[in-house]
């Protein structure tokens, strides 16, 4: 018998070294719904190609400045495998990413995503990817594509990852943050729906020492359990403010409260010279913060620094306009409170009064 003419020596295949292309394959098939319904002008949500296609001028933009954006979910993802939670991270993966974008006066017209894994699970990934899909129909733009990797050996038996990418657009000349904020602005918080996703390294070592497991009573939200209350999915803004800073011009900056905090995340919309005074106790902190920082011995400068604390975005506004734009943003149904003002810039950029109250 000839060398060509012999029978392979282990008849390995690409399932025998841990990739499944039929299960990829139904993947596909089961979200093709979800995707479909996050359908929008410019974009039909088609998934299968190469890639995905969006109109700008059929989402009705003139001259477009188009503006992107990328994140992660941290190691909140960590306690969405542990927990067994997966039904809202991929909202959370959205908002990360769309937040960013709408604070530079954009809407978001498209996203997409990478969802890495060792083994594909069929249900986590079709949860995960649902959530995906919500958080694309809440800020209203389309989800037009993504990939899904199973790599064997990267990854331990039921962990993956995830990343998000998001583009939106605005037209040129209306980019934010403007040129003209001043002395006297008035700062308007917009209430968190909890820890969003940051600060979760800390989150989990707090519950490490804490003894609690993810199915025990959450300390600080009665019915849930802790791993339930803990992924509360970030709070997706996107369209009351895009309804705000249509309604009148009063809008000057936003800023994403993320990583580093209110501390760290204002003064990358201040203008040299303009330093923000925050008035800690006009903030409503959720319960969850004042468990965090009572269980694990937080001081306020650290949960300052490290969670929004309750304010998930900020404000800047024109003051004759400031009652105005607060009124747009309740009826779209924010929580707003006015956290302080703009002032001359002499040392800190943020400066912080009073307590916060946790």
């Amino acid at each position: 018998m000839s060398a060509a003419s012999q029978p392979p020596r282990n008849g390995l295949s690409y399932a025998d070294a841990g990739v499944d292309i039929d299960a990829g394959n139904e993947l596909v098939r089961r979200i093709k719904p979800f995707v479909k319904a996050t359908a929008r002008p410019g974009a039909d949500s088609e998934i299968g190609g190469f890639g995905g296609l969006f109109d700008p001028k059929a989402a009705g933009f003139d001259d477009p400045i188009l503006v992107a954006a990328n994140d992660g979910v941290g190691t909140k993802l960590k306690i969405a495998i542990d927990s067994g939670v997966h039904a809202t991270v991929g909202i959370d993966l959205v908002a990360m990413c769309v937040n960013d974008l709408v604070v530079q006066g954009a809407e978001p017209l498209l996203f997409l995503d990478y969802y890495a894994c060792g083994a594909l699970d069929l249900e986590v990934a079709s949860d995960v990817v649902k959530g995906i899909a919500e958080g694309c129909r809440i800020s209203g733009c389309a989800l037009i594509g993504g990939e899904t990797a199973e790599m064997p050996g990267m990854y331990r038996a039921g962990d993956y990852d995830l990343a998000g990418f998001a583009v939106g657009a605005a037209e040129r000349g209306a980019l934010l943050p403007r040129a003209d904020a001043a002395e006297g602005d008035v700062l308007l918080g917009l209430v968190s729906s909890g820890v969003h996703s940051n600060g979760f390294s800390l989150v989990r070592k707090i519950v490490e020492t804490s003894g609690l497991t993810w199915t025990d009573a959450a300390p600080f939200a009665p019915g849930a359990t802790l791993g339930e209350a803990l992924m509360t999915p970030t709070h997706i803004y996107v369209k009351p403010l895009l309804a705000a800073i249509r309604a009148n011009d009063g809008i000057k900056a936003l800023a994403h409260i993320t990583g580093g905090g209110l501390p760290e995340n204002l003064p990358r919309v201040l203008p040299e010279g303009l330093a923000a005074r925050i008035d800690l106790s006009a903030i409503p902190v959720p319960p969850v913060f004042g468990w965090l920082a009572e269980a694990g011995g937080v001081v306020q400068s650290e949960m300052l620094r490290t969670f929004n604390c309750g304010i998930g975005m900020v404000v800047a506004v024109a003051e004759d306009q400031a009652e105005a734009v607060a009124e747009v943003l309740r009826k779209e149904g924010e929580n707003v409170v006015t956290l302080g003002r703009l002032e001359t810039r002499d040392g800190d950029a943020v400066v912080f009064d009073g307590a916060l109250g946790l």
